[in-house]
């Protein structure tokens, strides 16, 4: 990796918090400038403009979360530990004190950055393929219900999870514990 590589992971890594945190509207170059101690030349003389610094953190804090949910997912066994995994990563993970970066970003750029819209419709339906390919694979072994319809559970758990990241963000964690707790119940009807 060159310099200016590291640079511009360096600027990438320090600004992605503060903007999963603050927002894209909500972050000044002067944040940035803060966190990474470099002057507003050396920030522009790696990216053209703020929004592409926040299409770069989306990425890198959406990349950092698959990362972890793709490990819950490949240290269980069966199908019914793999989605227990995949909870306990949401319910536990520190980063999500300041929400999920899908939810994050999504809400704020529905609307006003198509860019960014489509970067983060694409992480929403690679979340829910998660769920679906625990969901089908355990289908297919014989570990689930064929009832279980593994598209409509895996889009219902997902909105139920940003959902309760949402509400734990704005009052407290219980209802994230509750949330995937009836998830978890839920999920048990179809265990063979």
């Amino acid at each position: 990796m060159s310099k200016a590589e590291r640079t511009r992971q360096f600027i990438i890594e320090k600004s992605a918090p503060i903007i999963n945190k603050k927002g894209m509207a909500g972050t000044s170059m002067s944040d940035i400038m803060e966190a990474t101690k470099l002057a507003k030349g050396g920030i522009y003389g790696n990216f053209e403009s703020k929004e592409e610094i926040c299409m770069e953190a989306f990425l890198y804090l959406r990349q950092r979360l698959a990362n972890k949910l793709d490990l819950a997912v490949s240290q269980g066994k069966s199908a019914q530990e793999k989605l227990f995994n995949l909870l306990d990563v949401y319910q536990n993970d520190e980063s999500m004190m300041d929400g999920c970066p899908i939810l994050n970003f999504g809400s704020e750029a529905d609307d006003t950055n198509s860019g960014m819209k489509e970067l983060v419709k694409k992480a929403v339906y690679s979340a829910q393929r998660r769920f679906f390919t625990i969901i089908e694979d355990g289908i297919t072994t014989k570990e689930l219900s064929s009832e279980i319809d593994p598209e409509q559970f895996s889009i219902k758990v997902f909105a139920m999870i940003e959902g309760a990241i949402l509400c734990g963000k704005l009052v407290g964690n219980q209802q994230m514990i509750l949330v995937l707790e009836s998830i978890r119940k839920d999920f048990k009807k179809y265990v063979l």
